[in-house]
């Protein structure tokens, strides 16, 4: 990774402004979270305009021409629309437009499968720098009363470039799914497999009810459940494929899901008490596909890891899927995230 950008919302939403609607206390979600405070987009802010401001951002950190750049991978689960997917729109909106450009929707693991697409791009020679950028506007697909859901989400994106290097800076991607879980984290309606067309030629109703705005549905224990068995035994595995031992661990970046989660995950792995782990979700919430790039700015711009640290990155969530690499910090970036 050659450079980083991120792009967080201007406005900052409290615990105590969430509980204006939602039937909780800042205690309570503080203490089963670990988070405070979140950024929503507001005013002119979407996805489409912070995917484009980090991807920005992470080019002019890297120092590469943007010229260079060969290919866009956008990882994302709360893009508008799957047609147009937002990719090629990203790369346009930067100047970009004609490179090969797509979106990645693994739940919040999405920044992990992006990022060793990438690497293995780089190491075949399709491109000679991929940009990766991870953005989402949870917020627009919550249900604010949802006790489940609706104090976790944040928006935001986050971006690096990836490129050739003397030194591999990226271990190959230890990636799995699990789909017989997969309802565990969902949404309320689904496209239709099936709908006959001729009933509209006759003036008929549809068999399917319009579809209406698209909520995320999550069932907490279930996942907990999942992430307790499999995500131990993913790090494991990502730590042996690596061949990096856990005493050549300098910088912990777990998706931000739950602190405590994490926290439970940093003692587990016998990482030692001094050892910086990442903890964007405090002020920032759930981001989905953009958490651990923007965790990775924030640690880097706040002078908690610096370049050139080995990390552990594990993304995880719905699918259900996860992702995890060791990898290299890229620079500190040279122009913060803001709003």
């Amino acid at each position: 990774m050659l450079g980083i950008g991120a792009y967080r919302p201007r406005r900052l939403v409290s615990n105590d402004e969430v509980c204006e609607v939602l039937d909780s206390s800042d205690e309570w979600i503080f203490e089963r979270s670990g988070i405070r405070n979140r950024r929503w987009i507001s005013g002119g802010e979407s996805a489409r305009s912070m995917a484009a401001a980090a991807a920005e951002r992470a080019i002019r950190n890297s120092g590469i021409p943007k010229e260079r750049i060969g290919a866009l991978i956008l990882a994302t689960n709360s893009w508008k629309t799957k047609i147009p997917h937002g990719g090629p729109i990203v790369a346009f909106d930067i100047g970009l437009n004609g490179i090969p450009a797509y979106d990645v929707a693994a739940g919040c693991g999405g920044f992990g499968y992006g990022l060793g697409i990438a690497a293995d791009t780089v190491r075949a020679g399709s491109a000679e720098y991929v940009l990766v950028v991870g953005v989402e506007t949870m917020s627009v697909v919550m249900e604010p009363t949802d006790r489940n859901t609706a104090f976790i989400f944040g928006d935001g994106a986050g971006a690096v470039v990836v490129g050739p290097s003397e030194e591999n800076g990226i271990s190959p991607t230890v990636w799995g799914s699990d789909g017989e879980n997969a309802e565990a984290i969902g949404q309320n309606y689904d496209i239709p497999e099936y709908m006959d067309r001729a009933q509209e030629f006759q003036h008929k109703e549809p068999d399917t009810d319009p579809v209406g705005r698209m909520v995320v549905t999550m069932q907490g224990p279930r996942v907990f459940r999942w992430a307790a068995i499999t995500l131990p035994k993913a790090l494991t595995t990502v730590l042996e494929t690596s061949g990096v031992g856990i005493d050549d661990i300098e910088v912990f970046v777990p998706h931000q899901a739950n602190a405590r989660i994490n926290e439970l995950m940093k003692k587990n792995l016998g990482l030692a008490d001094e050892i910086p782990m990442a903890n964007d979700i405090e002020n920032t919430g759930n981001t989905s596909a953009a958490s651990i790039p923007l965790a990775m700015e924030e640690m880097l711009a706040t002078g908690k890891a610096t370049g050139g640290q080995t990390a552990l990155l594990l993304g995880f969530g719905a699918g259900l899927s996860y992702a995890g690499a060791v990898v290299t910090l890229p620079p500190a970036p040279t122009e913060t995230s803001g709003g």
